[in-house]
């Protein structure tokens, strides 16, 4: 079985008396955080209990804000990739999902993509949310604004592992609806 991080959405943010009633399935990405669940969970970035494990390894964030980021940054690839039917199928269907799956906040589930590295998961989490995301959306945003073109090459050169994660309404984590 692979390690994988998992995002969801949720109206509420999962907190200590209890996980939000209603959590939509949106993506999990194996054996690593790509960039997408990264710019996601990239806005109002706060670290909340997880909805699956014990430690405080959960990450949540605006949803609308990490949608119209990802969106933007899927066009500012997309200018590079024109004739790539792939890349404009991974981008038509994640962006179908991210619309049908609309909610109030992204739930970035780290849990197991923190644990393999031996070190705290707790720790490895705050500094995902302090310091990694906010750099991703730097890059991402420098990017956007057409200050970034090395850093856009090499993410449009190698967009799969940085987007075509399995989008889906059934996560191996799902929860009842």
């Amino acid at each position: 079985m692979a390690n994988r991080s998992y995002l969801y959405a949720a109206d509420s943010m999962p907190n200590e008396a209890g996980i939000p009633q209603r959590i939509r399935c949106i993506s999990e990405h194996n054996w690593d955080i790509p960039l997408a669940h990264k710019l996601l969970a990239g806005r109002g970035t706060t670290v909340v209990p997880s909805l699956i494990w014990n430690p405080l390894v959960g990450i949540a964030a605006d949803y609308a804000g990490g949608a119209a980021l990802l969106r933007d940054l899927l066009a500012a690839v997309g200018k590079g990739l024109e004739d790539d039917a792939d890349f404009a199928e991974c981008v038509a269907r994640t962006a179908a999902h991210l619309e049908k799956q609309r909610a109030k906040y992204f739930v970035l589930e780290t849990g197991e993509i923190v644990s393999m590295s031996g070190d705290d998961p707790a720790a490895s989490v705050r500094q995902l949310a302090s310091a990694d995301l906010p750099e991703a959306v730097a890059q991402a945003e420098a990017a956007i604004a057409g200050q970034n073109d090395e850093w856009l090459a090499s993410v449009r050169a190698d967009w799969q592992s940085h987007f075509a994660s399995f989008y889906s309404d059934a996560l191996y984590f799902s929860f009842p609806g």
